[in-house]
């Protein structure tokens, strides 16, 4: 498939770059450093050979939902975004962006949203899951009532947002102690995230914006397979949780999934049994993951020429209206 849309595709600018090493062996780091800031060379090349037509690019992790200082977070994800919309105004058949938000002030994310989606065209906002505020150890998740506002602001826009990985801090979270390997895309990123989703589900964000659409990669972070228990055992008893629906009926309607990063065929096939395949959407999550990987494998996975186009393509041209 030669004109693929993919979504969960990263850059770094210098002030990010360093978050991306602990995630590269030493041996590998020079190459992944030198395609996080590549957006002509490699990375063209690379959507080339593989089928790739268009990809929407955003941050890597977490970048800046790792800066404490709410100024600093603020400069960072202007800059990020200013770098970005250069080379979609460069590219603009070939790159989209999501822009970065400094959600430590949920005002000036707010602000910083629509500049992107209005003056520079984003497709909408990627979130490096929680962030942190006036300290290293201070987190803020956004079901908190502070970001009903920025919430509301986003919603109006009517662009998606992606909920993306990152690790949770030793501080809150021992159980990772003197296990790196269970961190980051192993283990750790997929608990973190899904747990993220779950809270906005479940605090009725959907049920405030029931038109705001949210995008989690690598298959869903595994709620799919976990749905049907979840709401199972949320019927014998509700325990004060505040959305009005069921959990699932939200990654039905509110939730797009993607392949970044997943593939494998039971894997997918499991996913669109539980949402369907309109609601999955085709990705790699380069330069972390190889375009010859994702394509090599989605391009000759066994499902129907139908839904192969659906989410290759057509699913993301009706998600971002694209032309």
């Amino acid at each position: 498939m030669n004109d693929k849309i993919a979504l969960e595709e990263h850059f770094a600018i210098e002030e990010t770059l360093a978050d991306s090493q602990v995630y590269a062996r030493p041996e590998v780091w020079e190459t992944l450093r030198s395609n996080l800031i590549d957006f002509e060379q490699q990375r063209l090349e690379q959507m080339d050979r593989w089928g790739t037509a268009y990809s929407v690019l955003s941050l890597n992790s977490p970048a800046v939902q790792g800066i404490p200082d709410r100024a600093r977070a603020v400069e960072v994800s202007k800059r990020a975004n200013d770098v970005l919309a250069e080379q979609v105004q460069r590219h603009p058949s070939r790159f989209g962006g999501f822009a970065a938000l400094p959600m430590q002030d949920p005002d000036a994310a707010a602000r910083e949203l629509e500049r992107c989606v209005r003056e520079l065209g984003f497709h909408g906002f990627l979130v490096n899951g929680f962030s942190q505020v006036g300290d290293a150890e201070t987190v803020m998740y956004y079901d908190a009532p502070q970001f009903d506002d920025f919430w509301a602001a986003a919603a109006s826009l009517q662009k998606p947002f992606y909920m993306h990985p990152r690790d949770p801090l030793l501080s809150r979270e021992p159980i990772y102690q003197d296990n790196p390997w269970l961190t980051g895309p192993t283990w750790a990123f997929a608990a973190e995230t899904s747990m993220h989703a779950l809270r906005l589900m479940s605090n009725g964000l959907f049920d405030r914006h029931p038109k705001l659409q949210m995008i989690l990669g690598h298959f869903g972070e595994g709620l799919p397979f976990n749905i049907w228990r979840i709401d199972h055992i949320l019927r014998k008893g509700r325990r004060g949780m505040r959305c009005e629906k069921e959990v699932g009926d939200y990654l039905r309607n509110n939730t797009y999934i993607t392949t970044s990063g997943n593939f494998r065929t039971p894997t997918l096939l499991s996913t669109m049994l539980e949402v369907g395949s309109d609601r999955i959407l085709y990705s790699v999550d380069y330069p972390f993951e190889k375009h010859e990987d994702a394509a090599g494998w989605f391009d000759r996975c066994e499902i129907s020429e139908s839904d192969r186009r659906k989410i290759g393509r057509d699913n993301a041209r009706r998600l971002f209206g694209l032309e």
